[in-house]
């Protein structure tokens, strides 16, 4: 093997989402509105507690360590802590391992900042503990929280932070990052390939970036299909004939896509859900019969979370629909 095939293949060993993450605010890319709030606070090295919102893979952690890195240079690992809250739920490690690291010396910088990732994990005990170490050590702490869902953190936190809502990157942002990234590990990608990437992660960069990873080592050029197969996405017109198919009456048919999307191409039935959901308002359907399927979707997906069988569900979705033909 030649030093440059070598040197290609040490690449390719790279997790490209840490190969590619920002380094500073300016680098991250779809959320410019609250880069340039959080690049003030950074310039004038007075940084409130943060909060964090939104979906997977659209920059709130990136985010955190771009702060971090830009008010601390490369020091900035001494000055930083990183939890994540869905590991460690409990009340002992707001009360043990934070107040531990805010109580410790340091030097150098007025404050330290701790990041609680999905912070919305916390039990509500785990959460009015960490209120009132936030209260304790605001002289040397800045807590910066990250969560899914902003309602679930407890009203006394969310007032004493600047909360920032991170919207779902949109398909601009991810397709010139695809491209960015495909042009430097020299791989060749299809127009189908970059479309089918920017519809599997549905605005999540992280998605996204690891489908192209993955797509790169099945051929020589990462097209359409490798990116369905290797994200384990169904393709939109999979879903829209499947959909059809019920709204026409025939539930076999149906039935029959449904078992081959799960079955024989091994989509989870909660993805099928959520691809269902962004289908919606591309059928030929009126307003209310747009509204009836959203709520059994909606339904399907409730019983699918609290532990309903897939199958039996999407099935009964289908079956709804033919029914109403």
């Amino acid at each position: 093997m030649s030093e440059a095939d070598t040197e290609s293949r040490a690449g390719r060993d790279e997790i490209w989402i840490e190969k590619y993450r920002p380094q500073t605010l300016d680098e991250i890319v779809g959320q410019e509105t609250i880069v340039e709030r959080l690049q003030s606070y950074v310039a004038r090295d007075d940084l409130p507690h943060l909060m964090f919102s939104g979906e997977a893979g659209i920059g709130k952690s990136t985010a955190a360590l771009a702060i971090a890195r830009e008010l601390y240079g490369e020091d900035w690992q001494e000055h930083f802590l990183e939890l994540n809250a869905s590991d460690q739920r409990g009340i002992d490690v707001v009360r043990e391992r934070i107040k531990n690291f805010a109580r410790s010396s340091f030097g150098g910088a007025k404050y330290r900042i701790i990041f609680l990732d999905e912070a919305d994990a916390l039990t509500s005990d785990a959460q009015s503990a960490l209120r009132r170490t936030m209260e304790e050590f605001s002289n040397n702490v800045r807590f910066i929280l990250s969560c899914n869902y902003s309602s679930q953190i407890i009203d006394p936190i969310q007032s004493r932070c600047a909360v920032f809502r991170f919207n779902p990157l949109s398909d601009e942002a991810v397709e010139e990052q695809i491209r960015i990234i495909a042009e430097e590990e020299d791989i060749e990608v299809a127009d189908d390939g970059v479309d089918a990437l920017i519809y599997a992660a549905d605005g999540d960069m992280r998605r996204a970036i690891n489908g192209l990873q993955a797509a790169a080592v099945t051929g020589d050029v990462v097209d359409e299909e490798a990116v369905y197969a290797i994200t384990s996405t169904a393709r939109p017109e999979e879903i829209h004939e499947m959909v059809t198919q019920a709204l026409d009456g025939d539930f076999l048919a149906a039935r029959s896509t449904l078992d081959d999307l799960l079955t024989n191409e091994g989509i989870a039935g909660g993805d099928v859900i959520d691809q269902l959901h962004r289908s919606v308002w591309e059928f030929d359907l009126d307003d209310e019969a747009a509204v009836t399927l959203l709520d059994r979707i909606g339904e399907a997906d409730y019983r699918i979370t609290e532990g309903a069988n897939e199958r039996i569900q999407l099935e009964a979705l289908l079956a709804s629909l033919a029914l109403d033909d």
